[in-house]
């Protein structure tokens, strides 16, 4: 009880962050590609999509990383968890030089013909790509301290960085749109137009300052929106980075570097055993993601790019309800493993499962259906393909929620060779076949259907591993989660599009009687449908235990 008590808070907490960040974010959003335009919005994202793959990157490796220390912590080895920190610095310090390299090696190829960009813009877009590189060894090397974090379950700091961050960044989008980027650059002296007599020193000196100044030109040089907004968004990055490495160094004791009393050999090959199979997945998965942008590039240039980006800002966003979950309960889950506690740990995994999609499926039906008025009351200009391209990638988000948990099972469990390869061969199928459907004259759209099939697929695998190594029920699964989730998602999906048979015209009054409609109908299904009767039994006890402790506190 005490454990889902600290969930809960947890998850409070992040949930506050998460209402306080998503609104700056998809404001920040809006006034880029005002500033920008579709053009360059379009060029940031593919080029800038670097940052948006080593966030990805940044992530998988520090849920890697997090699966020692809070293993070792679900044990009491608090020397290990010491050991553990020293080595994975060692590890990612590794893994930065060795990423480096390859993304300098890959952008050189990238930058001679391979991708489609403007003649004009191609200076631009190498330079944006260099700030991007750049970040990416601060990016990695904070990967311990992330996981340091997130193994304290310190969510108050975590969502205190996430807002400071939203802030920064909204900062920065206004700067991009209402600055201006006009440096002084030199100084020049125009000699031609000071009349000097060289026979009277005096008369020189008794120039006059009028004159003087006139004689005198300052060069300015204009930067580009594009490539300020690509520098500070890097330097962000990096400050970012340096103030949760501050913060864990004051902060925990076992983030005391010294590699010569904490090495270990044995525990520095089984990290990179098990990070080295990780970072196959999680690379195979972000050159995926990536690729389909650079596919989508070649074949209709970056105005399609532009529609892409956003959404992936619209997928981003109305998942952190459910990210936020997951964020709380990761560590749950692997502590409960490390101390021998399999049959709680899928207790808690399956709870994952079945909260992380209801908590997505309450935000993507409304989005769903009134995507075209949503994007158009939030930029005005909406680029070709977005609303398409919306609706296709929370579809994939929904179907991949439903199953995404078990993998911090099987993170949990360890054993995630088998798992990792075949992750790593689905997840670049989807590439070859958009590019050859894409050179037979399909359409751009095709390349989410693709990535659907994928998403198919990947819970299959998922599926097979968490019976494999964590025991899970199958027909438990089926009948407890899926068939609960997509039959509460159905109906709620049906009774939501009511209002579209009334009200014709796109506008807030159909929007706003969709959401309510959507916001009705669900409590109703899933609390009698999607919920067990146990579940049901559980949250009124929760319902009362907090109603209690508020009237409490209040008198």
């Amino acid at each position: 009880m005490q454990a889902a008590h600290r969930v809960i808070a947890n998850t409070g907490i992040l949930y506050v962050r998460m209402m306080i960040t998503v609104f700056m974010s998809l404001y920040s959003t809006r006034l880029i590609l005002s500033a920008l335009g579709v053009e360059d919005f379009g060029l940031f994202n593919l080029v800038g999509g670097i940052i948006a793959m080593l966030n990805f990157l940044n992530g998988s490796m520090a849920s890697a990383t997090q699966r020692f220390i809070s293993h070792a912590q679900g044990s009491d080895d608090i020397n290990k968890v010491t050991r553990i920190f020293n080595m994975s610095v060692i590890l990612h310090l590794c893994t930065a030089i060795f990423v480096f390299m390859m993304l300098e090696i890959v952008g050189y190829f990238l930058f001679n013909g391979f991708l489609n960009i403007a003649e004009n813009r191609e200076n631009i877009a190498n330079i944006l790509y260099q700030f991007m590189v750049a970040s990416t060894l601060f990016t990695v090397i904070a990967v311990p301290y992330e996981a340091v974090i997130t193994s304290h379950e310190n969510m108050i700091f975590y969502a205190g960085l996430g807002i400071l961050e939203a802030v920064l960044k909204l900062a920065i989008a206004l700067y991009i749109s209402y600055g201006t980027f006009d440096f002084l650059v030199g100084i020049q002296v125009s000699v031609d137009c000071i009349n000097i007599n060289h026979n009277n020193s005096l008369d020189f000196l008794s120039t006059s300052l009028e004159q003087s100044i006139q004689c005198v030109h300052f060069n300015y040089q204009t930067f580009d929106n594009l490539m300020v907004y690509g520098l500070l968004t890097a330097l962000l990055s990096v400050l970012m980075l340096i103030v949760r490495a501050i913060y864990c160094h004051r902060k925990y004791p076992e983030c005391a570097i010294n590699f010569n009393r904490n090495y270990d050999n044995t525990l520095l090959k089984q990290m990179t055993g098990f990070g080295g199979w990780s970072f196959l997945g999680t690379t195979s998965t972000m050159i995926a993601n990536y690729g389909q942008s650079v596919v989508i590039n070649i074949f209709f240039g970056t105005t399609v790019n532009a529609a892409q980006g956003i959404a992936s800002q619209i997928s981003g966003q109305l998942g952190v309800l459910s990210n936020t979950l997951m964020k709380a309960l990761n560590p749950m889950i692997t502590k409960n493993e490390g101390a021998g506690n399999r049959k709680l740990m899928m207790t808690a995994t399956m709870m994952g499962c079945k909260v992380s999609f209801f908590l997505m499926m309450a935000l993507h039906i409304p989005f769903l259906i009134e995507t075209p008025f949503i994007l158009k009351l939030w930029l005005n200009n909406v680029p070709d393909f977005a609303v398409i391209f919306c609706r296709f990638l929370l579809i994939r988000n929904l179907i991949e929620q439903l199953h995404l948990p078990l993998m911090s099972a099987i993170f949990a469990e360890g054993k995630i060779k088998g798992y990792q390869i075949v992750v790593s061969i689905l997840a670049l199928f989807p590439l070859p076949i958009s590019y050859f459907l894409f050179k037979n004259g399909y359409p751009a759209d095709t390349l989410y259907v693709i990535f659907i099939f994928y998403s198919i697929l990947f819970s299959c695998d998922l599926l097979y591993y968490a019976k494999k190594n964590c025991q899970m029920i199958l027909t438990h699964f089926f009948k407890n989660i899926f068939l609960r989730c997509t039959i509460s998602f159905m109906i709620v999906f049906l009774f939501s599009l009511t209002p579209i048979y009334f009200i014709n015209e796109h506008g807030l009054i159909r929007l706003t009687a969709v959401i309510a409609a959507s916001t009705i109908s669900y409590m109703i299904v899933v609390f009698f449908i999607g919920l067990s009767k146990d579940e049901r039994i559980h949250i009124k006890k929760m319902t009362n235990l907090v109603i209690k402790k508020v009237f409490h506190e209040t008198h």
